[in-house]
């Protein structure tokens, strides 16, 4: 799943396999080839994990979110809660990948996994990832968009909290798909004038499913 923020959005080729994926500004999704400079991302408690490319898009290559010793994230924290050090939720490398593979930014938050790997400890998000090039000879099929807030944290920077407490707020739309479907690389702009306004005063992000498909003739 792939979320924008109101700001100019960028999709280029990605592998065939489907892509979710969550930004705020530019983003694109593009095939994997030979990785660069690994670098290391650490987010404590339920803040938003951040992972971006300067050049090339996000391969992960581990991720993990619970707690392996009592240093990291600890703080003014009480003891107590640092204390298990063999906390690590199964399948978060998964999750982790799962929305931040092949894309220029990415944002998630604790929120994004299925349960809470142990309840009386502190826990962070730890995520190593490489920046790799773009393959060419896919072409974009979109396959849902919408323009809303289902999410209080996802594009929440620096925004009053009353611009971002309508979480139920759903504009699904064709006009992403109507403009990218077929293309290589496709740029818009993801704002209440060129997708609709459902949800008056909200700050809103743009959400949507798409695949790279090998194009005719590649």
């Amino acid at each position: 799943m792939l979320r924008v923020s109101a700001a100019s959005i960028s999709l280029t080729e990605s592998p065939e396999t489907m892509l979710r994926l969550s930004s705020t500004l530019l983003l694109a999704a593009a095939c994997l080839l030979v990785s660069t400079g690994a670098q290391r991302v650490i987010t404590c408690g339920n803040h938003v994990h951040r992972l971006s490319c300067e050049t090339g898009v996000i391969r992960v290559q581990e991720s993990m979110y619970g707690r392996r010793d009592r240093d990291t994230c600890s703080g003014e924290k009480a003891e107590e809660v640092a204390i298990n050090t063999a906390c690590s939720l199964e399948g978060a490398e998964d999750t982790i990948r799962t929305s931040c593979d092949g894309k220029k930014v990415c944002e998630v938050t604790p929120a994004i996994f299925a349960r809470d790997p142990c309840n009386d400890t502190f826990k962070y998000i730890q995520t190593t990832y490489t920046c790799i090039p773009a393959n060419q000879g896919h072409v974009i099929h979109v396959y849902h968009a919408d323009f809303g807030r289902r999410d209080p944290h996802i594009c929440s920077f620096r925004r009053e909290a009353s611009h971002m407490e309508n979480i139920k707020c759903s504009n699904p739309t064709s006009k992403v798909a109507e403009r990218c479907n077929g293309k290589r690389t496709c740029s818009m702009r993801a704002s209440s004038g060129m997708l609709g306004d459902t949800c008056p005063r909200m700050y809103k992000y743009l959400e949507l499913t798409y695949n790279c498909l090998k194009s005719v003739g590649a």
